[in-house]
């Protein structure tokens, strides 16, 4: 694995995302989509206490990956966390960076939430997402997989 950062992001208008959005909708994912027309439009900027927008940066500053921390939107429990927009470029993956953001997002998450959730419905994230220790199941609305700390 070459050089890679995680930063959190404060103002994702200040990075070109066209690649990442264009790849996640090649995928069949609009996710990315998503998160710049909500952050656009101020309806999820992630930044209420407990929240974050992190990206992964390659040797050249180029964002490869991102994934975000929101208090669960789903949930009227205030220590719900929800991982959101998680993207990792196609040929970025499978070397380790994915891990390591996650596993940023949920240090940042232990400061602030008892259980992290999160939403996916393919086998090749399911299998991610148990690797690095969240749980399979349906325990907390619309969520697939959860986290306790």
């Amino acid at each position: 694995m070459g050089k890679y950062e995680v930063k959190q992001i404060y103002n994702l208008l200040d990075f070109d995302l066209d690649s990442l959005v264009k790849q996640s909708k090649e995928d069949g994912f609009r996710f990315v989509e998503r998160l710049v027309n909500d952050y656009k439009n101020g309806r999820n900027t992630f930044n209420h206490s407990g929240e974050g927008l992190f990206g992964m940066f390659n040797e050249e500053g180029f964002l490869v990956a991102i994934g975000g921390l929101n208090k669960d939107p789903f949930s009227n429990e205030q220590y719900i966390g929800r991982l959101r927009r998680f993207y990792v470029s196609k040929e970025y993956r499978r070397n380790g960076i994915g891990s390591l953001l996650v596993k940023t997002i949920i240090a940042k998450a232990k400061g602030y939430y008892k259980i992290l959730v999160l939403h996916t419905d393919t086998e090749q994230a399911d299998k991610f997402y148990t690797s690095l220790g969240f749980s399979k199941g349906n325990l907390y609305p619309n969520s697939s997989h959860f986290m306790e700390f």
